[in-house]
């Protein structure tokens, strides 16, 4: 198959789809891979690596998409990489198509085959191609969230960690996944005080375990949120239901009612937010403020960190891409049902339920269009 890797061109997307050792894993089954000039730079990788893995590399991404049977990326594709996309080409990437309906628009028109990382499963029921960005992202929040509280950025001066003879910030995490603990285990080791919220009693037991009782757990409901947001100097949201856009926890009242300063990270912005006040932001201008709260909702929050963040990715990616190389398309999603979840788009069909549901469109199960 030919595979081929364009330069992220989101902003302050520093990731890239293939590392080096990717690449050779793909060439040893056969395969030629084309990897546009510098695409991994920004992620520590030149371009001679990749040749010395066996990849060709071109300049611009033409070539990539015009040649491509499979175009293997890092984030959603942007409208100019859209137009780009044909029919019976495989898009292999992050989508996040819930929030985004002219995205879905378009990919329903190219005609392409659109494999999304975020939807794929396993079978524990976890969703192992989101599980390192998640861990990434959690762990950033309290650092970013930390960077937010301070005076010079519009925060309420506060150091997370408190100082002996004066407490550290009250952080709340909405959401016990994996974001959301590996958030809570960061903003502990901070010196924070931290409370995690979450409607599964089964998460609550294993957070309590987990940290040994130094992490409050609370029951979710929306008084409790309503209480635990408005004593909050940081909220960071980590809510997922997989595939479908991200419920609207934090109303804009609760907002109004939050300490001035305090400060809201929204790990769940890629899926369209967990709180009525947010609004996709970029690492360019991370932040903005409603109600004198400050709201971080950076959509490509592992960007910041792109090499752990590529390397991580491609650790759990490559299996998924060397099968859709060697047998196609068709073929590995017959034979692997929790690929055959991250079937988002094919021909101008929707195959992934939550989606569907979230744009009021049509749904075609993926065993419909694998027959």
């Amino acid at each position: 198959m030919r595979i081929g890797v364009p330069k992220e061109i989101k902003n302050h997307e520093y990731r890239v789809g293939l590392v080096p050792s990717s690449v050779a894993e793909l060439v040893h089954h056969g395969h030629s891979v084309t990897i546009e000039h510098d695409a991994g730079l920004g992620a520590g990788v030149t371009d001679r690596e990749y040749e010395a893995a066996g990849a060709v590399i071109v300049d611009g991404p033409d070539r990539i998409f015009a040649e491509a049977e499979m175009v293997v990326k890092v984030k959603e594709p942007l409208a100019e990489e859209r137009r780009r996309l044909r029919p019976g080409q495989i898009l292999f990437t992050y989508l996040h198509l819930a929030p985004d309906l002219k995205q879905t628009e378009d990919l329903i028109k190219s005609g392409a085959t659109c494999i999304a990382y975020e939807t794929v499963t396993s079978a524990a029921g976890a969703l192992p191609l989101l599980t390192p960005m998640s861990e990434v992202a959690g762990r950033l929040a309290p650092q970013v969230g930390a960077h937010c509280l301070e005076k010079a950025q519009g925060g309420r001066g506060i150091l997370l960690g408190g100082v002996p003879g004066v407490p550290g910030a009250e952080v709340v995490v909405l959401g016990g996944g994996v974001s959301g603990t590996h958030a809570a285990t960061i903003a502990l080791g901070m010196g924070a005080h931290v409370t995690v919220i979450d409607r599964s009693a089964e998460v609550l037991r294993r957070l309590s375990a987990q940290f040994n009782g130094a992490v409050r757990t609370v029951f979710s409901t929306r008084d409790v949120i309503a209480q635990a947001v408005t004593s909050a100097d940081l909220v960071i949201g980590a809510v997922l239901v997989p595939g479908a856009a991200a419920p609207k926890l934090i109303t804009a009242e609760m907002v109004r009612q939050m300490k001035g300063g305090s400060v809201f990270v929204d790990i769940a912005i890629d899926q369209g937010g967990c709180s009525e006040t947010s609004r996709p932001t970029t690492h360019s201008a991370p932040t903005y403020i409603v109600d004198d709260v400050v709201h971080y909702c950076v959509t490509n929050m592992p960007g910041a960190v792109a090499r752990t963040s590529t390397f991580a990715l491609n650790n759990v990616t490559l299996p998924f891409t060397l099968a859709l190389a060697d047998k196609g398309w068709r073929q590995a999603l017959k034979d692997d049902r929790f690929l055959r979840d991250g079937l988002n788009v094919h021909a101008g069909k929707i195959t992934c339920r939550p989606v569907a549901e979230a744009h009021g469109l049509a749904y075609t199960s993926a065993d419909e269009v694998l027959g």
